[in-house]
């Protein structure tokens, strides 16, 4: 009994097998007028003049001069003319060539430059004092002036500048209204202002023997009594300097109590001003 096997078919793939994979788009080279543009155009021209190289900008031939001599450590005062002349030339010729404006300065200091190399070259007559001039003393007096004046510039202009380096700030403030507490008159003060009264009490002072009628109590009343209306009074002026150092001191004792009691108040504006004393007894 011949039995056919069936061999089982593959079940079909998930349709997640045939979801599209993100792709890494190309690049453009450049964008045209919104479009992007993936080749180089084969009708492109270029001009030669399209590239630029900028070098050093220096501010004139002695700026020249003076970074060609400080770039290879040379003495200011002993310059080799012909390396210098060499290496000048050349820079002038690397300007032409790269087609850019030329001061006619820098011609004039190329031609200073051939003059001094061919005076050096050529034999000097001894002058009257018998010292040959140096054919490079004037340019090297050029170049140091110039050095000086270029260093004052740069100094200057690494200081802070005003609109570079900060602004300046406005800040309105709107006027407040402040209000002074007078300080707290200090036992102190009190002691200073009664030491001038008994200076003026001692004037009245006598040696008559008298029966003693003043006690504190009997002074606090007419301290209170004196000072009735409520206003402030000067501290001098509650002191009877008639009565001499004794009354002086009684009344100073009253006030004392009638402070420590909370009946009246004793005040000054602001150190070694006068004193005032008001009663609270009247609030």
């Amino acid at each position: 009994m011949n039995q056919t096997l069936e061999q089982p078919t593959p079940a079909d793939p998930p349709s997640s097998a045939f979801a599209q994979v993100p792709q890494q788009q190309e690049i453009p080279l450049a964008v045209v007028h919104g479009q992007p543009l993936l080749e180089i155009p084969q009708d492109l021209y270029i001009p030669p003049d399209a590239l630029e190289v900028i070098l050093d900008a220096f501010e004139g031939p002695l700026d020249l001069l003076l970074y060609l001599i400080r770039r290879q450590n040379l003495d200011i005062l002993d310059i080799p003319i012909a390396e210098i002349t060499r290496q000048y030339v050349d820079y002038i010729e690397m300007m032409h060539e790269m087609k850019l404006e030329l001061a006619a300065e820098y011609l004039v200091m190329a031609a200073i430059l051939a003059e001094i190399k061919s005076r050096l070259l050529l034999p000097r007559p001894p002058s009257e004092d018998g010292v040959e001039a140096d054919p490079r003393a004037e340019l090297v007096r050029r170049l140091q002036e110039y050095e000086r004046f270029r260093k004052a510039a740069e100094d200057i202009d690494a200081m802070p500048r005003q609109e570079r380096d900060f602004a300046p700030a406005h800040v309105q403030v709107d006027d407040r209204n402040v209000i002074r507490l007078p300080p707290p008159v200090e036992l102190r003060e009190l002691l200073l202002a009664l030491k001038d009264v008994m200076k003026r009490a001692e004037l009245y002072g006598h040696h008559a023997i008298q029966r003693d009628a003043l006690n504190v109590r009997s002074r606090m009343s007419d301290v209170l009594r004196t000072l009735g209306d409520g206003e402030f009074h000067r501290f001098e002026n509650l002191f009877d300097v008639s009565e001499g150092r004794h009354g002086v001191v009684v009344t100073f004792l009253a006030m004392l109590e009638l402070a420590k009691e909370q009946l009246v108040e004793i005040v000054q504006e602001e150190a070694l001003a006068p004193i005032y004393v008001k009663s609270l007894a009247t609030q």
